[in-house]
């Protein structure tokens, strides 16, 4: 079994729109949550969300590029170049080198409802326009930065709902590891628009604690209400380690653990032994003790439920050993397809600088979320493995391990 390590990061977010900007709303606990009033107009029961600002790609990409993504593309092309410079990995050897890519993506609203409305008031699909397929495939962001950067390996979309970035990332460790791959781009993206999630809002599922934004998302709090939707693009580049050596790639951290599993039970009320058995997988597969883990980066989107059992999946797992845990969901909002590689991201960072991020508006704990170390404030500490939880609505778990290079 080869070793698998990561050598470049990129994020475009709700808390900055690169690593540097992230690291800092990290150690200050700054959140990316506002108020979008154009939402009540429509109905929607809450007008909270991430607010992330579109990138400007006129005279950095042809019009070509341009007509063939929708906003999540776009958010990924810009944390793939982020990455791909860290990772001192340039055009010359992607185009010279089999270079693979995976991201998480689940949907792609716009162009599919822009698409519609066109046939339907118009009576003409000349008139949708010739990039409208490309943008509304859930695989746009694969097919796009494929072309874009010329990659010639792997190729394709991971779609686990809100597990999908997690997933992107594990399958490419899965390939590397097994000798498939030397290199894979890995990632998740999600769309901020409007009415991506409408049905989402229809749920009930959102916070609506409008009056103040930054305190709305509040993972494991006992007065918590709900998620925050949000969004952007995460990318993580791994290498089969003996490959990175060779090309004198910086080497940030290794993979060493993937676990998943599926509840089994409920499409959307997710469960505790699902997610346990995605952890233990992902130890046994790290080879390593509950003890070992310094830091949990927790799926926790603020909802009741989902909190709760995630909150017993810890616990089952780690109650003696009691590691340091925070959601970042808490700054972020739930990102959604892109969550379980953004966290890698948000979790790297603070490997790579040794604290903690706090889990923001975490004053009061319930029941059972009063046996976890929940972090309220930074915490300066060296990490040297962490684990990122993500799970997804059909019961798709994904538990990843991180260690520091050494």
């Amino acid at each position: 079994m080869r070793r698998v390590v990561i050598t470049g990061l990129g994020i475009y977010s709700t808390i900055g729109k690169n690593l540097d900007e992230v690291k800092d709303s990290l150690y200050h606990g700054r959140s990316g949550i506002i108020l979008d009033t154009e939402r009540k107009k429509y109905g929607y029961q809450s007008g909270l969300t991430g607010f992330v600002e579109r990138p400007q790609l006129k005279g950095i990409l042809d019009r070509r590029a341009r007509v063939s993504m929708p906003e999540q593309a776009e958010y990924a092309y810009i944390s793939t170049l982020e990455a791909l410079k860290n990772a001192k990995m340039s055009q010359d050897f992607l185009d010279n080198n089999e270079v693979g890519i995976l991201f998480g993506n689940d949907s792609s609203s716009i162009p599919v409802i822009n698409a519609i409305d066109i046939i339907r008031e118009k009576h003409d699909t000349l008139l949708v326009g010739s990039g409208s397929v490309f943008q509304s495939m859930n695989s746009s962001v694969t097919m796009n930065l494929a072309v874009i950067f010329k990659l010639k390996g792997v190729n394709f979309t991971i779609s686990g709902a809100c597990a999908s970035g997690s997933h992107a990332i594990g399958m490419g460790y899965f390939l590397i590891k097994h000798g498939y791959q030397d290199r894979v781009i890995c990632g998740g993206a999600q769309e901020v628009n409007l009415f991506c999630v409408g049905s989402f809002d229809g749920l009930g599922a959102f916070s609506k604690r409008e009056n103040e934004p930054i305190k709305a998302s509040r993972p494991f709090d006992k007065n918590r209400d709900g998620l925050v939707p949000s969004g952007g693009a995460a990318t993580v580049i791994i290498e089969d380690y003996e490959s990175a050596v060779k090309r004198g790639a910086p080497i940030l951290a290794e993979v060493i653990g993937y676990g998943f599993s599926s509840d089994g039970k409920h499409i959307s009320i997710p469960d505790v032994n699902g997610p346990v058995r995605a952890i233990q997988n992902s130890l046994k597969d790290a080879n390593i003790s509950p003890d070992k883990i310094d830091y949990i980066n927790a799926h926790a989107t603020s909802t009741q439920i989902g909190d709760m059992n995630e909150a017993k999946a810890i616990d089952t797992i780690f109650g003696k050993t009691k590691p340091y845990i925070s959601s970042t969901k808490s700054m972020t909002g739930h990102e959604m397809w892109m969550a379980g590689a953004s966290e890698i991201v948000y979790s790297m960072i603070m490997l790579q600088n040794n604290f903690i991020a706090p889990n923001i508006n975490f004053e009061e704990p319930d029941e059972i979320t009063q046996k976890l170390n929940i972090v309220k404030q930074t915490v300066n500490k060296e990490i040297n493995i962490f684990l990122s939880n993500s799970f997804g609505f059909g019961g798709t778990n994904s538990a990843l391990i991180v260690k520091r290079f050494k």
